[in-house]
């Protein structure tokens, strides 16, 4: 059951009006099982003084585009009741007359857009008004005895609106079916969702979970949890399996999926995903429709559903009808746009948005993380209302075309055309080495900013950790993630890259970092020393490599390499042949990779840095008195020498060689690979020649 979440000393705190409006908002959009992501609107209707100081009436409503879980009181558009009202009288009003009248009722030019269902709230003659779309109440509206069933539970005290896509008629039906019923508490829109009211923002909140509460009692005592979807046809692969089988198969699905635009992949395996997933009318169920049009956008008209039975041996035959279900999937959502197209439709990416295994779970698709998440919880919700519905009677969806019309409404698009503009790493994944050091972190941090997602591996997990969740918490859960690897490990490369993929779904940038350095005259050089540096600077990465390799021929959207060498990687570094050696390795293993890798759009480029001391685990270490002991002065004067040995006289931190990364994975290098972009002040010893 909803619980209530309103706390009266909470709300005691408040100024009423407009602050108790957003409380009441966020307290609804907590629940996603009460309201969708970015659906629902709430009003209130308050006294304000304009600006000739006159006593106004004012609603305050959900402003477009915004989310009630998180919205703020910027997020809400005031409007004059006394300018609404008229509209009352009117017979019919077009979607753009109605938003363009809105805009001349605002109280503030600054306020967001208001809702299209803004008349919704006006007309109603109550205070607060809420618009939710509660599974329990949904469940009811897609049941194609919906109507009868609800007045077996509210009686009369309900008003049903056939479905009607929001906008001034839909508004003004609702109204006059709750003036014409004095009973009317609620009102169900059909395929839709719920409207409720109140006099006090208190009681309207609490109207809205007893109303829910009512039908989803009524719901839950009709389930018959072992016929759900027909019953189990199948049985859930063990979690680990599940999650092995997973990483195997997610860079075919991101290929796949990416044709016109890179996607983000998130996994879904819950509860409720799996017994829908498994169950005997799952399928055909799947393909109805929509639960509400507020999911059309994010979740398309239907899922991809994959005809598999779970087989933990059967990784090969599942990649090849993933590929296969995508290919048609896209072709037939084509097929859907050509026949219901208007005149200046351009077609979103065909590539399904949500795609459900047998035995598996749940893989989403978006432009970011985040997006392929407002997928998954949208279909959660679908799933709660198929659940539902089927328990009553028959899960009903809109009609293809009022389906289509809805994806394509120019007020969706509108939403749409909110979100900021994609950035030149947004849609992309980058995985870095050395994730916790100087370079690495500083790298990630330049990446993010520019809209990628970062993968931070490191033998320091805690130091990736603490880096990922500063990213995190400036830009957004999971743009960074932390994995614990050691380069010279083939097993931990490899699991690396299969958690890289389980959490978006492949990679697109490797910056090849992690790295240490000795000193030692030559005579001096033990084996032990010269095979740390190979082991580390060549094995390493050349395991990393290969591996990325791999990924990104079986995602087939090409890929970046961009190597992090050194000044010793062209000039012979005194008392340092080990670590001038492998770095010449690094150099030119990357080359020989470009060579191999323009075929498939695989870029590999190097980065040639010299002395970077800040932020650096390797010049905290002895390394740092090896060197300073090579040039026969103190430890402490090593920042000054390297200034005051460079042509340019400065110094080289992290953030000039994020920079050159940054340059050399970005489309301003589409064209160019097997280079070396020497990042050092200009140290002439070190010109490549």
């Amino acid at each position: 059951m909803v619980q209530s979440l309103w706390e009266s000393s909470k709300a005691a705190e408040l100024n009423g009006g407009l602050s108790e409006l957003v409380y009441r908002s966020n307290l609804i959009g907590t629940d996603r099982r009460v309201c969708n992501f970015g659906g629902g609107n709430t009003s209130t209707k308050t006294m304000e003084k304009d600006f000739r100081g006159r006593d106004v009436e004012v609603m305050y409503v959900k402003g477009s585009g915004s989310d009630l879980a998180t919205m703020k009181a910027g997020n809400f558009t005031g409007l004059r009741m006394d300018d609404i009202r008229p509209l009352f009288e009117r017979g019919e009003m077009s979607d753009e007359d109605m938003v363009a009248y809105l805009a001349n009722c605002m109280i503030d030019a600054k306020h967001p857009r208001a809702s299209i269902e803004t008349l919704l709230h006006a007309f109603l003659p109550f205070k607060h008004v809420d618009h939710t779309h509660p599974d329990a109440i949904i469940s009811l509206a897609c049941a194609d005895n919906g109507r009868q069933l609800a007045e077996e539970i509210f009686g009369n005290r309900f008003v049903w609106v056939p479905y009607v896509r929001p906008g001034f008629t839909l508004s003004k039906m609702i109204a006059e079916g709750v003036l014409n019923n004095p009973n009317a508490e609620l009102v169900i829109m059909e395929k839709h969702g719920l409207v409720t009211w109140g006099e006090t923002s208190e009681a309207a909140y609490a109207q809205t979970i007893r109303i829910i509460n009512e039908a989803e009692a009524f719901i839950e005592a009709r389930v018959n949890e072992a016929k759900l979807f027909g019953g189990a046809r199948y049985e859930s692969l063990p979690a680990d399996v599940r999650k092995s089988i997973v990483a195997a198969v997610m860079p075919t699905v991101r290929g796949a999926v990416s044709d016109v635009k890179k996607m983000i992949l998130s996994f879904d395996d819950a509860d409720d995903v799996l017994s829908f997933v498994n169950g005997s009318d799952s399928a055909a169920l799947s393909q109805v429709g929509a639960a509400c049009p507020d999911h059309l956008v994010h979740t398309k008209v239907v899922p991809l559903f994959i005809d598999w039975a779970p087989n933990a041996d059967d990784v090969e035959g599942l990649k090849a009808k993933l590929a296969e279900g995508i290919a048609s999937y896209k072709e037939q959502y084509s097929q859907y746009f050509e026949r219901n197209k208007h005149e200046g439709d351009v077609m979103f990416e065909a590539a399904p948005r949500v795609i459900l295994i047998p035995g598996i779970g749940m893989i989403n698709t978006g432009k970011s993380w985040a997006m392929s998440q407002v997928s998954g919880a949208l279909y959660h919700r679908a799933i709660a209302v198929m659940r539902g519905a089927t328990a009553l009677g028959n899960f009903v969806s809109l009609s293809e075309n009022e389906s289509y019309n809805v994806e394509y409404w120019p007020l969706e698009l509108y939403k749409l055309s909110l979100a900021p503009a994609e950035a030149e790493f947004s849609r992309k994944v980058a995985f870095i080495t050395g994730g916790a050091g100087g370079i690495g972190s500083e790298t990630a941090r330049r990446l993010v900013s520019d809209g990628a997602h970062v993968v931070l591996a490191d033998l320091n997990l805690e130091g990736a950790q603490k880096v990922a969740g500063e990213i995190n918490e400036k830009y957004g859960e999971n743009r960074a993630i932390a994995v614990k690897m050691d380069v010279t490990s083939e097993e931990q490369v490899a699991a690396a890259y299969a958690e890289t993929a389980i959490a978006y779904g492949g990679v697109d940038i490797i910056v090849n970092n992690a790295g240490l350095a000795t000193s030692s005259p030559f005579d001096q050089t033990s084996l032990k020393e010269w095979n740390l540096n190979m082991n580390v600077l060549g094995t390493g990465y050349f395991l990393v490599a290969r591996e990325a390799f791999k990924l990104m021929k079986t995602q087939g959207i090409g890929g970046n390499m961009v190597f992090i060498g050194s000044k010793n990687s062209v000039y012979a570094g005194k008392n340092a042949s080990a670590y001038s050696a492998a770095k010449a390795l690094e150099a030119h293993l990357a080359r020989c990779i470009a060579a191999e890798g323009g075929e498939f759009g695989i870029r590999v480029n190097t980065v040639l840095p010299d002395a970077i001391l800040q932020g650096s685990a390797i010049w905290n270490g002895s390394w740092r008195n090896e060197r300073a002991a090579a040039y026969g002065i103190e430890p402490d004067q090593l920042e000054e020498y390297y200034r005051k040995r460079t042509t340019l006289l400065v110094n080289i931190y992290p953030r000039d060689i994020a920079e050159g990364i940054a340059f050399f994975a970005s489309s301003k290098a589409d064209k160019t690979t097997g280079c070396m972009l020497t990042i050092d002040g200009g140290v002439p010893a070190a010109f490549t020649r």
